[in-house]
């Protein structure tokens, strides 16, 4: 029984230590991406301009692109997902058109019904303008933020943009890190707690005998 609980502690301890060096391996590469993202930006600022590239190009209005979804895993761990928005708006931008398909499909039935019994005008005859504003009013429009900064922007700028998307990604994959070490930890002392009361009962039965 005895080996059984030092076995699992140890795989707790080697478990522990795995984490351990995988989030000081994560964090140096989130300080790297950091450090690059702002390098790369300074670097454009310096071929633009400084009020080519600040707070003065942001957009009046501004939406997330990237939301954090958490989830309560086994063992009360919190695991923390980036999902970006462009994503969301490809499947809504080919659900859209799927959408329009079969609209403008059942609007050319009737026209043609429509033409063998009455007779229907050129313009009836033309795409119901109506079913086309519906849907492109539906689907989200999506503007990439380095678009804030013009059209043609320098190589640095796009750098620095992939290198902060990473970073927020890294982000959440150390925050899940550091929740699954906590429950780790948690669970060491919980064992290592056990195993201790379970040697103190046992000492006074051995002094006895």
């Amino acid at each position: 029984m005895r080996v059984d609980q030092q076995l699992r502690l140890d795989e707790q301890l080697l478990l522990f230590m795995d984490q351990l060096e995988a989030l000081e391996e994560k964090r140096h590469k989130l300080n790297s991406l950091i450090e690059e993202g702002w390098f790369s930006i300074a670097k454009a600022r310096y071929s633009m301009g400084n009020k080519q590239v600040s707070a003065l190009q942001y957009a009046s209005e501004m939406e997330p692109l990237v939301y954090v979804e958490t989830s309560v895993l086994e063992g009360r761990t919190a695991e923390f997902k980036c999902e970006r928005k462009e994503n969301k708006t490809e499947e809504l931008k080919s659900n859209t058109i799927e959408d329009i398909g079969a609209k403008e499909t059942i609007s050319g039935l009737r026209r043609r019904i429509n033409t063998i019994q009455k007779g229907v005008r050129e313009e009836d005859q033309e795409t119901d303008p109506q079913v086309k504003t519906k849907a492109e009013s539906s689907t989200p429009e999506h503007r990439d933020p380095l678009k804030w900064f013009g059209i043609l922007v320098p190589q640095n700028l796009k750098q620095a943009q992939s290198a902060f998307k990473e970073v927020i990604t890294l982000a959440a994959e150390i925050a899940s890190l550091q929740s699954a070490i906590i429950a780790t930890r948690k669970e060491m002392q919980a064992q290592t707690k056990e195993q201790q009361q379970k040697t103190e009962k046992t000492q006074p039965e051995m002094k006895n005998e």
